[in-house]
């Protein structure tokens, strides 16, 4: 039975309330088996954990999104501690550096940003990247506080294959959403072309970034399988391939057994 790992999904928001079930119910028609549900503020961090008490094949990362940074306080810090020993807590994030919304200044993302891929050292747990316009800001942040020994993640990737390699000797993996099934992505195709099959995961960040054949519609963590699909096509290899890889993948960098 093939098997594939959503590394990033937000079932924890209001669009998937209620609907979880089928959600999942989908996701296994679709050889989808394992998800990682991301919270990034009070509400989805408390969603996320609530969602992997409900279901075994739910994990949860919990961090602090670069558009909230200006609310991120020592009282945020102590609650995301205080989930960090949950053995579903699987890495930190998503965290990092978003220029194209900015909520917050540079100064403020960029030092909330560089407290919390610390936390994750402290805490013996991957952290998870999100960058929007700020690729080599995010780089030298992560090579000035440097990767711990369980790695991190560069969620929903879209730069070019050189970045990526950066990224990758960092000690990060990337991770491919529907944005490398996109006509235009060709910087990120490449990327998922070139780079180690031991680096890369695959994720729907759903309900956002629908790839096609479902583009313009909701997201569902089920469509991590076009991401696999469309991998295995630009690889050569087949889908089953690229699956297995990036299940083994997740599975190594969440620390987690079969």
């Amino acid at each position: 039975m093939m098997k594939i790992f959503d590394t990033h999904t937000h079932l924890n928001i209001d669009d998937f309330a209620g609907r979880e079930d089928e959600e999942l119910t989908l996701a296994k028609e679709f050889g989808v088996v394992r998800h990682n549900v991301v919270g990034f503020d009070a509400p989805t961090i408390r969603r996320a954990l609530e969602l992997t008490e409900l279901y075994p094949e739910i994990y949860a990362t919990i961090g602090w999104h670069p558009t909230e940074a200006g609310s991120y306080t020592q009282e945020v810090e102590d609650m995301i501690v205080s989930h960090l020993k949950n053995p579903k807590v699987v890495a930190l994030g998503e965290i990092g550096l978003d220029y194209y919304w900015m909520e917050d200044s540079q100064e403020v993302q960029v030092e909330i940003f560089k407290r919390q891929i610390q936390l994750s050292k402290d805490y013996n747990l991957p952290f998870v990247v999100h960058t929007r316009d700020a690729l080599q800001d995010t780089y030298e942040i992560i090579k000035e506080v440097g990767v711990g020994s369980r790695g991190g993640i560069m969620h929903s990737y879209s730069g070019s294959l050189e970045m990526a390699e950066r990224f990758v000797d960092l000690g990060m993996m990337i991770s491919f959403s529907g944005v490398v099934t996109f006509k235009k992505a060709l910087d990120v195709q490449e990327a998922a072309t070139a780079l180690p099959l031991d680096k890369i995961l695959v994720e729907t960040d759903a309900p956002y970034l629908a790839p096609v054949p479902k583009r313009g519609r909701e997201n569902r963590t089920a469509y991590t399988r076009y991401v696999v699909d469309k991998i295995a096509e630009l690889r050569g290899l087949t889908t089953e391939e690229v699956a297995a890889a990036t299940y083994d993948n997740a599975m190594r960098i969440f620390g987690l057994k079969d």
